[in-house]
């Protein structure tokens, strides 16, 4: 693993694209400033400042697609709750990567997948956690309440502590994941879920979904149950 540190950066993910094809695999890219973030379905992401975490990971785990790859963001999600249960909270993953405090957004995550051709180039796993910010500037963001980890702690966090804490983490069982794809985690992920067992509605793109939660397959896919009807769900948002 090797990290670099920018000052600024209109978005890590898309810088890691632009260079792709110079960064090694399991380069770690950190900015203090994210001046053009986004989250998942094109949606804004706030930048809240320098003591926050905005972080892509460069991942060249083979020269072709494979199908375990997209739930790398699930296993990413567990990552970062088992990270803030070291500090002393308990978090909550909402189908398929949010993870919330008190059914507040703590951190989000976005995967981009680069391919040429039939050849895969490179994944770039995209992670934003407020780890430092008032509760004033949590308001700015419009679309859902939010928290950061200092509020929830009532002191300052390093960021330098919690990156190489998560990094540690995410590569400690990286490899074995790969191999065994979500399976490997659905049990970690299960417990964390907080959408189990319950009506829910899912926007999928310009439609929505709704139903009762049958389950996460093992493939990490929302199993929906309506009118004694099952449909599975690869992707959405849960409103």
């Amino acid at each position: 693993m090797s990290i670099i540190k920018l000052k600024e950066v209109n978005s890590t993910n898309l810088y890691a694209k632009e260079h792709l094809s110079e960064l090694a695999d399991k380069t770690v890219i950190i900015a203090d400033r994210q001046t053009n973030g986004r989250g998942r379905f094109d949606r804004v992401w706030v930048d809240l400042g320098g003591d926050n975490l905005f972080m892509s990971i460069v991942l060249k785990p083979s020269d072709k697609f494979l199908n375990v790859y997209p739930n790398l963001t699930q296993y990413l999600s567990v990552v970062v709750c088992k990270v803030l249960e070291y500090y002393g909270l308990q978090p909550n993953i909402k189908w398929p990567n949010d993870v919330l405090i008190k059914g507040k957004k703590i951190s989000g995550i976005l995967s981009e997948t680069v391919t040429q051709g039939n050849n895969l180039k490179g994944i770039v796993l995209g992670l934003g956690v407020n780890l430092n910010s008032d509760n004033e500037t949590l308001s700015s963001i419009k679309d859902k309440e939010a928290t950061a980890l200092n509020i929830e702690l009532s002191r300052d966090i390093d960021k330098d502590e919690f990156t190489e804490k998560l990094t540690s983490e995410f590569f400690r069982f990286y490899d074995e994941f790969l191999r065994k794809g979500f399976v490997f985690v659905r049990d970690e992920y299960l417990k964390r879920a907080c959408f189990l067992e319950s009506e829910i509605s899912v926007r999928v793109f310009n439609d929505v979904k709704s139903g009762f939660v049958k389950s996460i397959n093992d493939d990490g896919e929302l199993v929906l149950e309506n009118d004694k009807k099952e449909f599975v769900l690869t992707m959405g948002d849960i409103l």
